[in-house]
């Protein structure tokens, strides 16, 4: 049984492993594709027309994001 709860524990931490490695490259995707298309001159501060390109460009990658997540998660539910 303790060989059970070893594998249970191994799985678990893969699992989370593997969330936060796809969180990181959701944040690494939206900056490189939101901060490209928002901000064409860098400079000290971003401006509100920046920010406001920006916090509209997060909300539709995430957006986005979610649903072909959501959608690979329900094939793989199905498939299994």
């Amino acid at each position: 049984m303790e060989s059970e709860a070893i594998k249970n524990e191994i799985i678990r931490q893969v699992r989370t492993q593997s969330a936060m490695d796809n969180a990181r490259q959701l944040i690494e995707k939206i900056n490189e594709h939101c901060f490209e298309r928002c901000v064409p001159k860098p400079g000290g501060s971003l401006s509100s027309s920046e920010q406001s390109c920006a916090t509209q460009c997060m909300e539709k990658y995430m957006l986005a994001w979610n649903h072909v997540n959501s959608t690979y998660i329900g094939r793989l539910q199905r498939g299994a």
